[in-house]
């Protein structure tokens, strides 16, 4: 009871005046708390269902597209960034490589769908449905079995190794 009744500690002075950004910023972080990611994902996805419906009614089937080019270059260069990232951090030994390739087998099922379905009859298609079958398909594939499986060591199940290790006094191996 003692403890109800006992004088409040003075804060400290603060270092930056409370503004509107700092409680902005504490108002997000009390809704992250009480709000479940859980909830949100399910709400949204939820949610998608009947858009889809109304996307496959509305839409046109066919679209002039400006800065077409452009967007297929952008996709594949956002592929050879996360190959080359899942094999750079896989060849460290960071685990962050399932990260990579988790993002990386995504955007390469997307390139397979959109090449296969915006091709033109013919030898377009003949070609985007042997690229998704011969590269993009099995590219995929093994981003998503190194995302989920267990390959090789990683730092963290050997921290031999972590790149860069250095001695220290205390580490150093004595030759008495």
């Amino acid at each position: 009871m003692t403890a109800l009744y006992a004088p409040t500690p003075t804060a400290a002075p603060a270092t930056a005046p409370a503004g509107p950004t700092t409680a902005r910023k504490a108002r997000f972080a009390l809704l992250l708390r009480r709000v479940r990611p859980e909830a949100v994902l399910l709400a949204s996805g939820a949610a998608l269902v009947p858009w889809l419906y109304v996307l496959a009614r509305t839409v046109p089937s066919t679209a002039q597209v400006g800065h077409w080019n452009t967007a297929w270059v952008g996709l594949d260069a956002l592929e050879a960034l996360g190959l080359l990232s899942t094999a750079a951090l896989r060849r460290r030994g960071d685990d962050r490589h399932r990260l990579t390739a988790a993002a990386t087998g995504a955007l390469l099922v997307v390139d397979a769908w959109f090449d296969t379905v915006t091709a033109a009859p013919g030898g377009e298609l003949a070609v985007a449905v042997a690229m998704a079958a011969c590269a993009e398909l099995p590219l995929a594939a093994l981003c998503t079995a190194l995302a989920l499986g267990r390959g090789r060591r990683t730092v963290r199940d050997d921290p031999r190794l972590t790149p860069a290790r250095r001695l220290t006094p205390a580490r150093r191996p004595t030759t008495e």
